[in-house]
């Protein structure tokens, strides 16, 4: 009879555990980073792997924002200065040492994008326990803008929908108009 009743304890204890797991993971969580000072949340469930700032291959006849493409694990992807498709500021010169903080973040695989973002930083991860939400922005804004988070220290963190930037006209138009040559 005791190991029956220890079979049940154990059982009770696996689903305790099955259901805090599943509370927990149904969370959202986000890897916070810095673009141009400006504060960043990407979910954690869209985001894919961080890598030190690669050798990049230009692409001819693209935006400026648009940086080239790299090999990131064997998987050739597009690379984004996000900094600079937000409108933050300008590409960044060739050259300069801002790549020992800079990162690149591929976006997850299960979005269908071989796409990856430059930002600044890594500012760590963030749940919603560390946050306030905030109201949203006056103005237009891109379906790509998720919520506008406050922390304590009174930051402000802008969530970005990696899932609709992943498919947003503009982030998908890399290509630079070429001027028409007459006759």
């Amino acid at each position: 009879m005791a190991r029956h009743d220890a079979l049940r304890d154990l059982q009770a204890r696996l689903a305790e555990r099955l259901q805090a797991v599943q509370s927990t993971t149904q969370r959202t969580a986000w890897l916070a980073v810095e673009c141009e000072r400006q504060g960043l949340l990407f979910p954690l469930a869209t985001a894919g792997e961080i890598f030190a700032v690669p050798t990049l291959l230009p692409v001819p006849h693209t935006l400026p924002w648009f940086v080239g493409v790299a090999n990131l694990r064997g998987g050739l992807h597009g690379v984004v200065d996000f900094a600079a498709f937000l409108g933050l500021r300008g590409p960044r010169p060739a050259g300069e040492p801002w790549r020992e903080q800079a990162r690149v973040l591929a976006l997850n695989p299960a979005l269908g994008s071989h796409a990856a973002l430059i930002v600044d930083r890594l500012a760590g991860l963030r749940s919603p326990n560390q946050l306030q939400a905030e109201a949203a922005a006056d103005g237009p804004r891109p379906a790509f803008a998720g919520g506008r988070w406050r922390d304590e220290a009174g930051r402000v963190w802008q969530e970005i929908d990696l899932a609709a930037l992943a498919v947003h006209p503009q982030f998908l138009g890399i290509a630079q108009a070429l001027p028409t040559v007459h006759a």
